[in-house]
């Protein structure tokens, strides 16, 4: 298999693991909404009605991105960006007792920053291509 090949094989699956992903997520910003308020940058108000949002958000996009949807790709990867501040808030929080369970280590939570990156490209997969018709 050719690295083409493969990198075409990634661009197709790429957005649909991020779907599936955005749909977890976006379920635990209601089922636990805690843990999502620890890391919200401490200069917003009303953390629970941002943590609902960005839940909803989430879900969205998710189910955007699994049913193929022309605008999942760009809102995904503007979540993402959305919510960066947040990872970064959890970084610098790690370590401090603040954050818990597995958020507090400072490996994890930096981790998740450059993460980010590589989640917008999938996001960004999902645009339509020559020849593909995604409905929406």
């Amino acid at each position: 298999m050719t690295v083409n090949t493969r990198l075409e094989r990634l661009r197709a699956v790429a957005p649909r693991a991020l779907g599936c992903l955005f749909v977890a997520s976006g379920t635990l910003h209601f089922a636990a909404p805690k843990p999502f308020e620890t890391i919200m940058p401490r200069r917003l108000p009303a953390h629970r009605a941002f943590v609902y949002g960005s839940g909803v958000a989430e879900l969205a996009c998710g189910f955007g991105l699994l049913t193929r949807r022309r605008w999942a790709g760009p809102a995904s990867a503007a979540l993402l960006l959305a919510v960066w501040p947040a990872n970064v808030r959890m970084a610098l929080d790690a370590g401090s007792g603040r954050l818990p369970a597995v958020a507090d280590n400072r490996l994890v939570a930096w981790g998740r920053v450059p993460l980010q990156i590589p989640l917008i490209w999938a996001a960004l997969q999902a645009r339509p291509r020559s020849g593909d018709s995604p409905e929406g």
